[in-house]
């Protein structure tokens, strides 16, 4: 959440005897990205509750000492407390994935790392000319399968298979960022802030999985962008969408088994590179399976597939990302350099880019070409 006028204020207090000034916001950042309620700070650094609030709401300065142990605590360098206000996007502003499902201190510490996104993303955009944004806005449409096949005609995809969703998004003027959390509760997230829409996926899940995730929070960015509906009717819009787009009916129609099972559709998976468990939704959808098919294969699936996707693929990677470390690096600034920049820790800074720098996906049928984004310094 953005924070309050009172604590903009509160935030410019001055510790005595030295020009620094300590920001009370950045200290609540740090405790939520590490997953701590106030009372667990208070006993790591040995003060109470209502102190650790004085702390964060402005009230009171930590002493020297105190500060010390909250840099020790949070692992957190020193810099980081005294820079200005980190926008925090709120549950509100985006859209957080199966949210009943999570409890506050991990959605803390996703919203938290989101915020070290944009606080990363705004450091990039003084440096580089990153793409421009060209995500259609089709909120007044009401039939996701519908908004699918317009951005898929717009962006002149026709039926061909997506090669990388990644990379697509990003061509698109999306930034991309991992959500380094090891938690089944938490797929992808995704906001649009200032213009600029973001993608934060969770690259524990299987590459599958994640390619749904990123076109599922393509759907929430082109048709929720204005906020609304929201809860289980935006999740069902925003999964349409992108089982819409991942598979596109003209596509399905041509390539569908006559008599669907479990091993025809791990083949047949290949042709758009998603979960067997996705494929068999969308032929159910498109009336290419009875339901009693239906429920004999979500039977087989559970039993083959529930913990390991058959067949998987290579992870989908950025093309944004490496080539601006490659840039920087020939620039001699390293990633901890970044890091330290952006006065967070290296670790922070190397979890927003977790597994998207390190391997691609190959393509399997006939798929959309990939075409690098243009990217260029700032002069």
């Amino acid at each position: 959440m953005m924070v309050d006028k009172a604590q903009r204020l509160r935030s410019r207090l001055r510790r005595s005897g030295d020009a620094e000034t300590f920001n009370p916001s950045r200290l609540t950042l740090a405790r939520k990205r590490r997953g701590l309620a106030k009372l667990a700070l208070a006993d790591l650094i040995g003060v109470d509750r209502k102190t650790v609030h004085s702390y964060e709401t402005g009230i009171t300065v930590p002493e020297e000492g105190v500060l010390g142990g909250i840099i020790r605590a949070l692992e957190f360098p020193r810099e980081f407390f005294f820079g200005d206000d980190i926008e925090e996007p709120s549950v509100l502003s985006g859209s957080f994935r199966s949210m009943s499902k999570m409890s506050a201190p991990l959605r803390d510490m996703a919203q938290s790392q989101a915020a070290f996104g944009l606080h990363l993303s705004t450091w990039l955009k003084r440096k580089f000319e990153l793409p421009s944004v060209q995500i259609p806005d089709v909120s007044l449409t009401s039939d996701p399968e519908a908004a699918a096949e317009f951005v898929r005609r717009t962006w002149g995809l026709g039926n061909l298979s997506i090669r990388n969703m990644i990379h697509l998004l990003e061509s698109k003027g999306v930034r991309v960022f991992s959500l380094a959390l090891d938690a089944r509760e938490v797929d992808a997230y995704s906001m649009w802030t200032d213009g600029i829409p973001y993608v934060f996926l969770n690259n524990n899940k299987s590459a599958e999985h994640s390619r749904f995730d990123a076109a599922h929070e393509l759907g929430h960015l082109v048709l929720h962008k204005h906020g609304t509906p929201r809860g289980i009717e935006a999740e069902k819009q925003a999964h349409t969408f992108a089982s819409a787009f991942l598979m596109p009916r003209g596509s399905v129609f041509a390539h569908a088994p006559r008599f669907p099972t479990f091993n025809t559709l791990v083949a047949l998976k290949k042709v758009w590179t998603t979960s067997v468990a996705a494929l068999a939704y969308r032929l159910h959808e498109l009336d290419l399976m009875t339901d009693w098919q239906y429920r004999g294969i979500c039977i087989e699936i559970a039993k083959r597939a529930r913990d390991r996707e058959p067949e998987s693929v290579p992870r989908e990677i950025s093309i944004v990302l490496p080539q601006i470390f490659a840039s920087l690096y020939e620039d001699g600034i390293t990633r901890s350099q970044v890091a330290k920049e952006l006065a967070i820790p290296t670790s922070e800074l190397e979890q927003l880019l977790f597994g998207l720098t390190m391997t691609g996906i190959i393509g399997g049928g006939k798929r959309t070409p990939a075409k690098a984004p243009e990217l260029s310094r700032v002069k």
